[in-house]
């Protein structure tokens, strides 16, 4: 396989750090409290673009010769590889263009468009997209980067483990997401090459567990379909050139189910006051699955790119009012036509937990789904004892 070399790593680390914001880690007092380890955040949501997908994107277009770049710029992303493209390319002021879902929340698809790029919407998961992209790519003799099967994407997102490890030199732990497995190839192999008494584990939602399912079969194969509300890693089928160093470098590879990042995006708001898109809330999520004492565990992967509109502060308070009592807690958006749930489950006893869309920027399909989700939400709440 192609070699990632701790040079290489270096070399990206050094590069990503020009256009990268530094963020620290930061001690979660009650997620510590909660596993008995000692637990910190590596808050990319606060990094330009809203996630550390910029990294990847910005080395990537580094290393290309000044004659790629001026052929245009192409990928395909489900939303935060996207931003890190077209950003990066509008530092290079090469022109990008971005292939995504047509389920993309419309804020990652605005977010894109505002640095510039051209946004083309096609497929239902980033599996088609990716492969319309490629079509476009060859029919325009635009320069296509992948999201994730890239060795040199793959080295900018390791620059996140080499500043982990500079700020905790004694981590134990590193909790990384998976959708295609760029990230987790980066994270692990520059672990590894640090201290290789450092533990890696993935986490991907369990409908989408690409990854786990290539593990057992022990080469990369494809799922029929995904079924998650983690948008950002829903993908089919990970990269067969990152694929070999998950497998040298990651030490398990373990699944959230959509339930648990509802209540992992609770916590998140109640306890630090942030908010997380679900696909950054899979190591997260993962922090209640460890059989760990005593241990320092870093958690990234968090991401802002949720989607919700402006009014998002005063939808948690009219909707705490309607809903007020038997404990319960409640998330939510408003729209201009009302209340609106998407989903909502019962958590951990008598806390609940809705995530609600704007209906404004919905399909006909999508709003009647989400109509159907709130009268069942309703008549749950209703017959709550």
């Amino acid at each position: 396989m192609e070699e990632l070399t701790l040079e290489k790593f270096e070399e990206a680390s050094e590069i990503v750090s020009r256009v990268t914001l530094e963020t620290k880690l930061k001690y979660s007092e009650y997620f510590s409290n909660q596993t008995g380890n000692k637990v910190y955040f590596k808050p990319e949501n606060m990094q330009y673009t809203g996630a550390y997908k910029v990294r990847g994107a910005y080395y990537k277009i580094s290393t290309l010769s000044e004659e790629d770049r001026a052929k245009g710029i192409i990928t395909a992303s489900a939303g935060n590889h996207a931003q890190g493209v077209a950003y990066a390319a509008k530092l290079y002021n090469a022109k990008a263009v971005i292939v995504m879902p047509t389920n993309t929340p419309l804020i990652k698809i605005n977010g894109t468009k505002s640095y510039g790029a051209e946004v083309v919407l096609y497929g239902d998961v980033y599996d088609d997209a990716c492969e319309h992209a490629l079509k476009l790519a060859e029919e325009h003799g635009y320069t296509f980067i992948h999201a994730f099967n890239d060795l040199d994407v793959a080295c900018g997102q390791g620059s996140i483990a080499m500043e982990i490890i500079k700020e905790l030199p004694t981590v134990d732990y590193i909790l990384c997401p998976i959708g295609g497995g760029g990230l987790c190839t980066g994270v692990s192999t520059l672990a590894k090459m640090l201290n290789p008494k450092i533990k890696v584990i993935g986490v991907e939602p369990e409908g989408a567990n690409c990854m786990q399912e290539s593990l057992k079969a022990d080469h990369v194969v494809s799922l029929p379909s995904v079924n998650t509300i983690a948008d950002g890693t829903a993908v089919k089928r990970v990269g067969e050139k990152v694929f070999p160093y998950v497998q040298e470098n990651v030490d398990k590879v373990i699944t959230v189910e959509d339930d648990e990042l509802i209540g992992a995006f609770l916590d998140m708001v109640e306890n630090h006051k942030m908010i997380v898109e679900n696909s950054g809330l899979l190591s997260v999520a993962a922090l209640r699955q460890l059989d760990l004492k005593g241990k320092k565990v870093a958690v990234f992967g968090l991401g802002d790119q949720i989607r919700y509109p402006e009014n998002f502060a005063d939808g948690i308070g009219l909707l705490a009012e309607v809903f007020e009592g038997d404990g319960a807690t409640l998330v939510g958006f408003t729209s201009s036509e009302g209340y609106t749930f998407e989903r909502s489950r019962a958590l951990r006893g008598d806390r609940w937990c809705g995530l609600v869309v704007d209906l404004d920027n919905q399909s006909e399909q999508a709003e009647k789904r989400i109509r159907e989700w709130c009268e069942q939400v309703k008549n749950e709440f209703d017959s709550k004892p």
